[in-house]
Order: C-alpha cells, then sequence, then structure tokens
C-alpha cells in the first residue's frame, strides 16, 4: 500500500466535535464514543482527519482534563462494552494523562524549571528581532510549512489538536524551526481547551529528548502525508536531524503530597479547573459554593479565548451543580475565600486535590492568610490518582504494566 493510500475500512463519517463545557455534554460524547473505543479506535486513532472528521478518536480530553467527567467514569463505561483486551489501546491512552499528572507530582521543580525557561524565551523576543520574526510565524500560521500552518490556525480557532498533530507540530517547532520549546508549550497552554500543565510540559519535553533522555520525536513527510491521508505532505520543508535537547538541571523524586479527608460539619466548597463533578465525594450538601479561575496562571502572555471560555464553563457548571455561587477570575484566592467562609458561618474549606501547576500556585499562595484567618483547606483526592499516581515512577511501562491492578482497585476488572 502506498504512504498516501486510504486504510481500508477508514472512517469517512462527518463529525465535528462541539465542545459544551457542561458535564451533561461530555457524557453525550462518552455515549456517543463508546461503542468505537475497541477494535475501531485501535485501528484509526492515529490518522489526524481534520476538525470534521473526529469519529476516530474520543475528543473527550477538555471535559476528562477539568473532570467535568472522571477517567473513572470513562473507563467504566469503556469496559462495559468492550472486553480489556480489545479496548486496550484506548484505556492506554486514558492512562498516558494519568501517568502525566502523577510523573510531575513527583517532580514539580519541572514545571518550575519550564516557567523559568519560558521568561527567558520570553525576554529574548524582545531583544532578537529575528527570534520575534520566526515566533510570530510559527503561531501565526504564516511559516509556509504544510501541516504546520493550518494546525497552528486550527488549533488558535477550535482550541483543540488532534494527538498525532500535537507531536508533528512540536517536532517541527523544536527541530525543523529551532524555536525554544517552551515558547511552543506556552502556545499550546494558551489555546488548549485540554490545556494541562503536567500531559503538555511532559510531552512537549518528550518530543524534545529531555523527558525520556536522548529519544526524541522527528516528524517525517511520509508519516504526516500517510496519516492526513494526503491532506499535507510537507515536502523538503523537515528537518532530517532531531538531536536531543539537554539541560543541566536535575529534578529529584519527591513524595507525592498528601491528601485531606472531608471534614465534619458545614463548609466552604471551592472549585477549581481541577474538578467539576463532586456528588461522588462529598458527604452531604456544601453550606455554599464558590469558583476560582487560575486560567491567567497558564501564562504570562493572553490566553486563548476559547481555552479561558471553556475552563470558566467549566468551573461554572460544578458550581451551578453544587448549590450555585460565584465565580471570580482574581489573583489573590485567599480574599474571596476568607469573605464567602465569614458569610457562611464557616471555618472549613473543601476543594478537589490541585495537582502541580497555577490551581496549586494559587492555593499555596492563599494557604498562609487562610490558616491566619483561621480556616482549615481540605483538598481531596480521588481513588483514582491514588492508585495510579505511585506507579507514574520513571516511564510509562510501568504504570501500564499495573494497570490491571489499578482497574481492579477501582473495582473495574477481575
Amino acid at each position: 500500500m502506498s504512504e498516501t493510500a486510504k486504510l481500508p475500512g477508514l472512517t469517512q463519517v462527518e463529525e465535528r466535535v462541539t465542545f459544551t463545557p457542561t458535564r451533561e455534554a461530555g457524557l453525550a460524547r462518552l455515549d456517543r464514543f463508546v461503542a468505537r473505543a475497541g477494535r475501531h479506535y485501535a485501528g484509526q486513532r492515529n490518522y489526524d482527519l481534520g476538525p470534521d472528521r473526529r469519529s476516530n478518536v474520543s475528543a473527550l480530553s477538555p471535559w476528562i482534563r477539568h473532570r467535568l467527567i472522571t477517567e473513572h467514569e470513562v473507563l467504566r463505561a469503556t469496559l462495559a462494552r468492550h472486553a480489556p483486551s480489545t479496548a486496550e489501546k484506548f484505556i492506554q491512552e486514558v492512562f498516558w494523562r494519568t501517568y502525566f499528572k502523577g510523573w510531575l507530582e513527583q517532580r514539580p521543580s519541572v514545571w518550575v524549571s519550564y516557567q523559568q525557561g519560558l521568561l527567558r524565551s520570553l525576554e529574548a523576543l524582545e531583544h532578537d528581532p529575528t527570534l520575534a520574526q520566526d515566533y510570530d510565524a510559527a503561531i501565526g500560521g504564516s511559516t509556509g510549512i504544510d501541516g504546520f500552518d493550518p494546525w497552528a490556525r486550527e488549533l488558535v480557532e477550535t482550541g483543540y489538536l488532534h494527538n498525532h498533530a500535537r507531536m508533528w507540530f512540536a517536532s517541527i517547532w523544536i527541530f525543523t524551526l529551532r524555536l525554544p520549546w517552551e515558547l511552543g508549550a506556552d502556545f499550546f497552554l494558551r489555546h488548549l481547551l485540554d490545556g494541562d500543565p503536567a500531559s503538555n510540559t511532559l510531552s512537549w519535553r518528550w518530543v524534545a529528548g529531555l523527558h525520556t533522555k536522548g529519544k526524541t520525536y522527528r516528524a517525517r513527510v511520509s508519516n504526516i502525508s500517510k496519516y492526513t491521508e494526503g491532506r499535507f505532505r510537507p515536502e523538503y520543508k523537515l528537518s532530517n536531524i532531531a538531536e536531543p535537547l539537554v539541560e543541566t538541571t536535575q529534578h529529584p523524586k519527591v513524595p507525592i503530597r498528601r491528601a485531606d479527608q472531608i471534614p465534619d460539619g458545614e463548609f466552604l466548597l471551592l472549585v477549581t479547573e481541577e474538578e467539576g463533578q463532586f456528588a461522588d465525594v462529598l458527604k452531604g450538601s456544601p453550606a455554599g459554593t464558590l469558583g476560582l479561575l487560575a486560567t491567567d496562571g497558564r501564562s504570562p502572555l493572553a490566553i486563548g479565548q476559547r481555552a479561558r471560555a471553556f475552563a470558566q464553563g467549566a468551573v461554572q457548571d460544578g458550581v451551578s451543580r453544587n448549590g450555585g455561587g460565584d465565580v471570580l477570575s482574581v489573583d489573590d484566592w485567599a480574599e474571596p475565600i476568607i469573605a464567602k467562609t465569614e458569610q457562611l458561618g464557616v471555618t472549613s474549606v473543601v476543594t478537589a486535590y490541585a495537582p502541580v501547576g497555577p490551581v496549586a500556585d494559587r492555593l499555596a499562595d492563599a494557604l498562609g492568610a487562610l490558616e491566619q484567618a483561621g480556616l482549615a483547606l481540605h483538598q481531596i483526592r480521588r481513588t483514582y490518582d491514588d492508585l495510579a499516581w505511585p506507579h507514574a515512577t520513571k516511564g510509562f511501562f510501568e504504570l501500564k504494566r499495573n494497570v490491571p491492578q489499578v482497574l481492579r482497585g477501582l473495582g473495574l476488572g477481575s
């Protein structure tokens, strides 16, 4: 079969996903996709057929990222329809996101290092006209590289890219355009509806050869042509060399932070971008609910309109389903939390455990003021994370090997 020949039986169905930031919409998308999570997904998942043909992938990541639907729910629905062996590829993709979360949680210095590198790269843009010109062409989709330019525009316009396109894009950014990887990771994090500090940062580092030391991902013309069905073929534009990047910073492994128990008595429920679904973890109803956004913490630059709107909608949906309340976007979280607890007459604040990223940073900044005000902050973590994260110590294989054990712990495996 030629490189551009169509895969026999490849889905030709037109299906543009509408990313509505509600739990209801996430469950509807899961219900629509789950029948295709077996052999269909395994055989066709690598094809980027364009934004109007997404029937070969789940496109669930924006809802999972904000936990409007949970990984547990996705796995349960999948295994209710398919044998574990049949849905193995899709199950592994669910756990890849979990792997990155758990890995970064045990090496938080990688997030700090990324932020520092981003600030250095942004400063370099101000002093290097050539770098600034190349960067503007890349994010504006005007490099002249077939595939790369349409993906840049698609990301900004839709807030979503196929996973394969994300790898190709990152590889071209790093090895062909020779742009700092931190600027590319920032571009993604500012615009992706599923923008996640762990998945995004570590995926870019993986392509660059920093995550798995010395192993890079090189975008190839033949691969792009095959898996886009010939839509794109960037002839003579791509680098044939992908030398791994190196860093001198060491990132020691640290223990996973302790999670808290739900307190007795009344409490304020704090909804953030990390969790919009609490019905299955809370004991009773909160005395009141407050939503706080950390979207601006993703980057020193402006956040994409679609990414911002999805994050705000996700938090609003979580607040609405838990009694209603305000959703605020402020830098200092302590002040509105203290004001709300005083209004309610409570001294406990319950929120979802915040993994490494902007939400965790905002909570850490507010903690001193909350304690001084006599408030106790309780970060509760899901059993799924407790079971999976400890296996995310090295490469993905260690977690993959323990997937059956995690599933049994969730009551989903024999």
